[in-house]
């Protein structure tokens, strides 16, 4: 096993190809989950990534009527699906860690049991709002900012616990993946602004970057050529989504804060049905690993949702 940095530096001039899962819903079994992976192993993935989904809260009538506001987690299950991946396929599980929803104790604790089970990368990420509420707010000693959890995981790489004051202290060995924004953050003022704070996880720690999806490569250059200028040099890695039906085309963007081309936008609009807007994405995307390939990029990084078609059919031309 080796970590993200490790893998990055070793593609003999090609880049690599790695994707990211979702935990399935509570209540079903990972046998799903596995075999929509197993498909994509013929490309030898050298890592993959595992999301962690943050509680919500719901609203639960009460037999007198009234309600008590409950905290679920609907996908739990991520340690358990990293260990699975490194059992089953010997790829490198990169499992994603949050501020939210954790204090700093069981993130310390979360991040000991990844070291126990030779986990040696994680994505370091603030997270997302916790369900129905529109603002981010922090556990009580939780982190709110990712270069706070990228310190924390940091710290531990140097041996340095919450509380221990043991001299010597056992280091974890963590590679310390963050998350960008080419199109900003939605929380940002700008794009400058959104730079620095990536900076600020650079600084912590941060070892490489994975980006939000985009559909506009150029949108993705502009941004590395501003990183680069700003002195960030650690490899930014593109994160890409083949869009697989029209409804998508309106979907995605609201969800991840991100512009369509209107070229593309055009052309998926006039498709008759899904079938034909599923092979135009298909083609989009392999159309940006080209030109992005043509970059120097590092890697090629796929949110597949869980589902392998679509990126399969991506890769195979590509790789």
């Amino acid at each position: 096993m080796a970590k993200v940095t490790e893998h990055l530096n070793n593609t003999q001039g090609k880049p690599v190809f790695s994707i990211e899962i979702i935990p399935p819903v509570k209540g079903s079994n990972i046998d799903d989950l596995l075999k929509s992976i197993e498909p994509m192993m013929e490309l030898q993935p050298p890592f993959i990534d595992v999301t962690f989904h943050r509680e919500e809260y719901v609203s639960k009538q009460l037999p007198d009527g009234g309600t008590k506001e409950i905290k679920i987690r609907k996908r739990p299950g991520t340690v358990g699906i990293c260990a699975s991946i490194l059992h089953k396929f010997k790829v490198d599980p990169v499992p994603h860690v949050l501020c939210g929803g954790f204090t700093k104790e069981e993130t310390e604790d979360l991040l000991i049991d990844l070291n126990y089970l030779g986990i040696e990368n994680v994505l370091a990420l603030r997270g997302d709002f916790a369900k129905p509420y529109n603002s981010f707010k922090a556990k009580k000693d939780g982190h709110f900012y990712a270069n706070e959890l990228v310190s924390q995981i940091n710290d531990m790489n140097n041996g340095k616990y919450l509380h221990e004051e043991t001299e010597y202290m056992s280091s974890s060995n963590f590679c310390i993946g963050v998350a960008a924004y080419p199109e900003k953050h939605f929380e940002a003022p700008d794009l400058d602004q959104d730079i620095e704070n990536l900076k600020r996880k650079v600084a912590a720690g941060a070892d490489y970057v994975v980006t939000q999806m985009f559909f506009d490569n150029q949108k993705y250059f502009d941004f590395v050529n501003r990183c680069r200028a700003e002195g960030i040099t650690i490899p930014i890695i593109p994160g890409l989504k083949v869009l697989a039906t029209k409804k998508q085309l309106d979907v995605l963007p609201k969800l991840f804060y991100l512009d369509m081309p209107e070229a593309f936008r055009k052309e998926i609009i006039a498709c008759e049905n899904d079938k034909q807007a599923k092979q135009l994405g298909i083609e989009w995307c392999v159309q940006q690993c080209r030109e992005l390939i043509d970059f120097g990029v590092p890697a090629l990084h796929f949110y597949t949702m869980s589902k392998s078609d679509t990126t399969l059919a991506v890769a195979k031309k590509v790789f």
